[in-house]
C-alpha cells in the first residue's frame, strides 16, 4: 500500500526563512503529530502538500499519486482545515456545503448533517454571522463530508470550547478505525496531540529535528531529583538545577540516567514522568 504521503527532499524559500530540506513520510491508519513554535514552516508544509504553495524543489505524492497542479485527482484524497476559513461570507454554512459538494464524488450530504449535528454547528447562519469556532466546525465539516484518506489538520481545534474539541477528537479516532486514512496533525494544543498522535515530529526553522513514537518519548523522558555532594554531568541530562546537596534533572533516558546516579552513589533518587506538553518544550529548546 501507498504512503498516505511522501515528501522528498521539499524545499520552499522565502526572504527570511527556508523549509528543508524535508524528508516526511505518514502511514495509513496513522495519527502524525507536527509539534513546532511558530514560523518554523508547519503550515508551509501543509502549504505545499495541498498545492496552495509551490515548493522550489522536491517531489509529494499523496497515496502514490504526484501533487501535480495540473492532475488534481490527488486533491479529492485531502481534507484540509487550514489556519483561515474561507467562505462565502454571504452564503449560509448549508450552502457553502452545498456548493462544495460539487466538488467531490463521493460527498455526502447525511454525512455532512450528522456532523453538524455532533459539532452543533448552525448551518442556517451565513458565514459573516459565525463566531470563530463555528467557522472551524464549518471547516471541519468540508473537509470530512467527502471521506477523504488523509486529513490536514493546521490548528484545527483552535477557537473551541473544551466540550466540542472533545467531539471534534472523538469523531478523528472513529475515522482511523478502518486503517485506510491518515492524519497529519499540527497544533499548539498539545493535550490534543497526546491523545491522538502515534508518532510526534518536531519541527525548528524549517528543519525536522526529530520524529519519534510518542510512547517512546513519554516511556523514557523524566525529571529526576536526587542528593549528591557536587554538581556533576549526568548522562542524557538536558536540563540540571542544583541547591546545596539537592539536584534536580531532566533526562531524556531514564534508564541510562538512573545508572549514572546510582554508580555516583546519589542519595534519594526520585522519578517523576512527564508530559508531552513538557517534553516538547524541552526536545524545541535544545535545538534553538
Amino acid at each position: 500500500m501507498s504512503h498516505a504521503f511522501q515528501i522528498t527532499q521539499l524545499v520552499k524559500k522565502y526572504p527570511e526563512f527556508m523549509l528543508g530540506p524535508l524528508d516526511l513520510t505518514l502511514e495509513p491508519g496513522m495519527v502524525l503529530g507536527y509539534i513546532g513554535p511558530n514560523g518554523s514552516g508547519k503550515t508551509t508544509t501543509m502549504h505545499c502538500l495541498t498545492g496552495l504553495v509551490k515548493a522550489d524543489k522536491g517531489s509529494m505524492h499523496i497515496f502514490g499519486r504526484e501533487n501535480h497542479p495540473n492532475k488534481p485527482a490527488w486533491k479529492l484524497d485531502i481534507g484540509y482545515v487550514g489556519d483561515v476559513h474561507v467562505f462565502y461570507e454571504r452564503w449560509t454554512g448549508e450552502k457553502n456545503l452545498k456548493f462544495l459538494s460539487q466538488f467531490y464524488p463521493d460527498w455526502s450530504d447525511t454525512l455532512a448533517k450528522e456532523l453538524a449535528d455532533r459539532f452543533r454547528c448552525p448551518l442556517h447562519k451565513k458565514a459573516k454571522e459565525l463566531s470563530t469556532g463555528n467557522r472551524v466546525k464549518l471547516s471541519l465539516i468540508a473537509a470530512l463530508a467527502h471521506s477523504p484518506r488523509l486529513l490536514l489538520l493546521d490548528e484545527p481545534t483552535a477557537g473551541l470550547d473544551p466540550v466540542v474539541r472533545t467531539e471534534v477528537l472523538d469523531t478523528l479516532f472513529e475515522i482511523l478505525e478502518d486503517g485506510q486514512r491518515a492524519i497529519f496533525y499540527s497544533t499548539h494544543i498539545l493535550s490534543d496531540i497526546s491523545r491522538l498522535a502515534d508518532e510526534l515530529a518536531f519541527l525548528s526553522n524549517g528543519q525536522l529535528v526529530q520524529r519519534t513514537a510518542k510512547d517512546d518519548l513519554t516511556d523514557s523522558w523524566r525529571r529526576i531529583s536526587f542528593r549528591l555532594k557536587d554538581k556533576v554531568t549526568i548522562n542524557k541530562v538536558v536540563e540540571h538545577k542544583t541547591e546545596g546537596q539537592d539536584h534536580q534533572v531532566v533526562s531524556s533516558d531514564v534508564v541510562e540516567t538512573l545508572s549514572h546516579l546510582k554508580a555516583l552513589n546519589a542519595g534519594n533518587i526520585q522519578e517523576s514522568r512527564m508530559t508531552i506538553d513538557d517534553i516538547a518544550v524541552h526536545i524545541l529548546k535544545g535545538v534553538q
